[in-house]
């Protein structure tokens, strides 16, 4: 969630911190602040709200010219958002700055164990007594990476650290346990941060850190040790996009220009899983063929936009692999005592890779036994670092809160992963995969199609906006798919959306219809099981006939649909189970413009944060 920056090298620390923060502000947050050190002390300046603030702080009072520096986005747990709980917390003597992600579970006993040998805590946090605890320990070992050691020894929960010490000028320390730090590497010039977006600008070279570990960074080099001063293995990488691929590049808002940026980003995760023969090679899936042979049950793990994909994928991995699947809140997972064993494959899905809910339903399953895929779209991140495989989705960075086309590449991966299942069982021939192979390439095209018929969507979007509730209705695959364009609504335009199996409709929905209530229908194709296509028309006639405004998503040719339809949305025609990949781009594009219309902040709605990385 928070956003976090550190810097040394020969830079203004205090312009590379704030352009950093200004990258990461897509995390979400409602509190910033920074620290420099300079002139044998420290230097510190923060504010509640928006980044804006912080400059209009800076503006009025600056900061004295530094190359050491630290800041941090925040986003509420412990105590309100105002300037006393903002970050950077510094120790009572001014001389120890630090900043945190997370949650430090014993931070009560903590405290009060401070208050008893003097120490002044005025913040409502957790993170101030790590402040004051580096502060102690640093007075007596002189060492700031090795104070962050003994320090994390003593905390429960999970967190990032990173921290300054005013008698430690050209020295920055973070620290990582659940949450999510990489270390991007210059020339003669070192940066930390929770997201490589914070100095894509300066350097595409990045160090994973693993958990448990501590970083220390110096103009001359970078030096990492676990917890117990053990010297690090660390795996180096090289990001394989640039600063401009998270600007708006002359779109709206980021989110319209993910929108637009979903044909592509559908091609990018399909290059190179299919070799010269027409064989699936998923060469990020490390699980050997005759594990994967045996496996029993695939369980499918992920939360909120993820989730829905997982439901989507339930339908293709059964119908091609023949395996049964579960889809599974990541949220609830570990709590209810699943049943797992060696024969289960988990399918871990996240866009950022440091989801909490998942993570901690990954590392639970993988104590059971089950081997872990994770299908995720940032590299080295914590949850593919700690499963068996994984498969990285290729979307590009994707800045927007609200999931779109980490959305579309995660359907792609989940198709990908049950045709090579499929394929290395034996339940799927070679020519039936390359069939659907093919259909998955020509998918861009026709994203790429649905884009370009979207104004009548946008148009109907801005005749909503007055609206208090829409509800969302799919069978099969479109149920799923019903179940984001709602969340989707709730998300951005802050109104009741809720999405509903067409089947269930008359086992209590249907009570919801009144006269003029807008009910989306995703219809499945009349090419495939018609029976689907058959029963949700005589869905749309029974919401029509109780008054419902009914908007009809449906292929290009399906004529059945025209007279119940009062808005009628076409895409073009595709198999069933591919439906999704077309189906959901109106309802992004609708949700975007309803809530744009409602004078609503689509990038950063209100309460959200792109990475959710506390349970």
């Amino acid at each position: 969630m928070c956003g976090i920056v550190g810097y040394v090298g020969s830079q203004s620390a205090l312009d590379v911190v704030m352009a950093g923060l200004k990258r990461l502000e897509y995390r979400g947050y409602d509190s910033a602040g920074v620290a420099v050190l300079a002139d044998g002390g420290l230097a510190a300046a923060k504010r509640a709200g928006k980044l804006v603030n912080l400059d209009k702080e800076l503006s009025e009072h600056p900061l004295p010219s530094a190359v050491t520096g630290i800041g941090h986005t925040r986003w509420a747990t412990h105590g309100g958002p105002t300037d006393a709980n903002a970050h950077p917390h510094l120790d009572n003597a001014g001389r120890v700055a630090v900043v945190h992600n997370g949650i430090i579970e014993n931070f009560a006993p903590l405290r009060a164990e401070l208050a008893e040998r003097g120490h002044e805590l005025p913040s409502e946090t957790d993170t101030e007594v790590v402040a004051h605890l580096l502060a102690e320990e640093y007075s007596a070992c002189a060492d700031l990476a090795e104070a962050m050691r003994l320090v994390c020894g003593r905390l429960e929960g999970a967190f990032t650290l990173v921290a300054v010490h005013a008698d430690a000028p050209d020295v920055v320390v973070g620290a990582r346990r659940n949450s999510p730090l990489v270390v991007g590497v210059g020339e003669g010039e070192y940066f930390l941060a929770s997201d490589v977006a914070a100095f894509i600008a300066h350097t595409r070279d990045a160090v994973e850190l693993g958990q448990d570990q501590v970083v220390e960074l110096r103009r001359d080099g970078v030096r990492v040790t676990a917890f117990d001063g053990t010297p690090a293995d660390v795996r180096s990488y090289h990001v394989d996009w640039d600063a401009s691929a998270a600007e708006k590049a002359g779109y709206a808002s980021f989110m319209l220009k993910e929108i637009a940026e979903q044909p592509k980003a559908v091609a990018d995760t399909l290059l190179g899983r299919v070799d010269g023969s027409g064989t699936l090679s998923l060469d990020e899936v490390r699980i050997p063929p005759e594990v994967l042979r045996e496996v029993d049950k695939v369980v499918v793990v992920a939360c909120g936009t993820a989730y829905h994909a997982g439901l989507i994928a339930k339908y293709a991995i059964e119908h091609w692999t023949r395996i049964p699947c579960e889809v599974e809140l990541a949220s609830e997972f570990r709590y209810r005592d699943p049943i797992l064993d060696q024969q289960t494959l988990v399918v871990a899905i996240s866009q950022s890779g440091e989801t909490m809910d998942t993570l901690m339903a990954l590392r639970h399953a993988r104590e059971q036994g089950a081997r872990v895929l994770a299908i995720c779209n940032t590299n080295g991140s914590t949850i593919p670092r700690e499963s068996d495989a994984v498969l990285y989705t290729h979307a590009g960075p994707e800045v927007a809160v609200a999931s779109t086309k980490a959305f579309l590449t995660q359907l792609v991966a989940c198709y990908l992963v049950a045709l090579y299942l499929g394929q290395v069982r034996g339940t799927k021939y070679g020519d039936e995969i390359g069939d659907v192979v093919r259909d998955l390439s020509g998918i861009s095209g026709a994203v790429e199609r649905v884009l370009g018929t979207m104004d009548p969507v946008r148009e109907l979007a801005r005749s909503l906006a007055h609206k208090n509730t829409v509800l969302f209705l799919g069978r099969h695959v479109g149920h799923p798919v019903a179940l984001e364009g709602a969340l989707k609504l709730k998300e951005l335009a802050y109104m009741h959306a809720e999405g509903f199996a067409a089947g269930e409709l008359k086992h209590g929905p249907i009570a919801l219809i009144e006269e003029d209530l807008p009910v989306v229908v995703v219809v499945p194709s009349p090419r495939g099981r018609s029976i689907l296509h058959d029963k949700i028309v005589s869905n749309i006639q029974e919401i029509r006939a109780r008054g419902a405004r009914t908007i009809v998503i449906a292929e290009e040719g399906d004529e059945a649909v025209v007279p119940y339809a009062d808005h009628l949305v076409r895409i073009p025609a595709t198999p069933t189970l591919l439906q999704p990949l077309v189906a959901t781009v109106p309802l992004q594009v609708f949700a975007c413009e309803l809530a744009t219309a409602r004078g609503n902040e689509v990038d950063q709605p209100r309460n959200l944060a792109k990475s959710v990385t506390v349970e």
